[in-house]
């Protein structure tokens, strides 16, 4: 049996699944940080360490597999979460060294827009102090590299582009008047697109070259909130 593995830790929720050779995605765990979605999104709280293999074997086992099934690892590389992204790409790093094999690295943000509905797409993730995580997509073209900004100065951008795009993450919720006020729709509430799915990990992963784990690093965008005594 030839299972693929996928795993995200850069956002508050951290997302599991494991798809099968025929590309069927047939497990997916998302686990909700200690303080919830809002309260948790950088503090390095969430369930990432603590559930996070708990979380893969539980997918491997509604799998059907175990482990040593597992052919191909995909890890959301951010950004986000300082802490939570480290966790993640270790414990991905760790995974694939013990199975001998590479690993795809996947832009969080270039996932999360993938499951955003249309052509043009904003993922917009919440970096608290007052800042976000963002890219722009038309189709699979990234208009937009990732970037940290202002949300004020994300609508600007959205404003003078004159551009209509379809946002969605928790930072597009947090900030959706001023996304809306320049030209933005942003995603209801309830919407799954403000949810990164597995599915669109391995989407976004396909489409990427495996690399040895140890090549494999965070993408933080800026210094981490919390910095060592000098």
């Amino acid at each position: 049996m030839a299972l693929a593995l996928a795993l995200d830790t850069a956002l508050p929720e951290v997302t599991v699944a494991v798809r099968t050779a025929s590309g069927e995605v047939v497990a997916s765990d998302h686990l909700e940080g200690e303080a919830g979605v809002a309260g948790a999104a950088l503090s390095g709280r969430p369930a990432h360490g603590r559930e996070l293999l708990a979380a893969v074997r539980s997918c491997l086992e509604r799998a059907g597999g175990e482990l040593q099934d597992v052919g191909q690892v995909y890890v959301g590389i951010g950004p986000g979460g300082y802490t939570g992204l480290r966790v993640g790409v270790a414990t991905a790093r760790g995974i694939a060294s013990a199975l001998g094999l590479e690993l795809r690295p996947v832009p969080t943000l270039t996932a999360l827009a993938h499951g955003i509905e249309g052509e043009l797409r904003l993922a917009v993730i919440d970096a608290r102090r007052g800042e976000v995580f963002a890219t722009l997509m038309r189709g699979e073209e990234e208009l937009w590299p990732p970037f940290v900004a202002d949300p004020r100065a994300l609508a600007d951008r959205v404003r003078r582009a004159g551009l209509e795009p379809r946002a969605a993450g928790d930072g597009a919720l947090r900030y959706r008047d001023e996304l809306a006020a320049a030209g933005a729709t942003v995603a209801a509430p309830a919407s799954p697109e403000h949810r990164l799915q597995g599915a669109a990990l391995f989407a976004v992963g396909d489409s990427l070259r495996a690399v040895p784990p140890m090549a494999v690093k965070p993408l933080y965008l800026r210094d981490p909130d919390a910095r060592p005594r000098q």
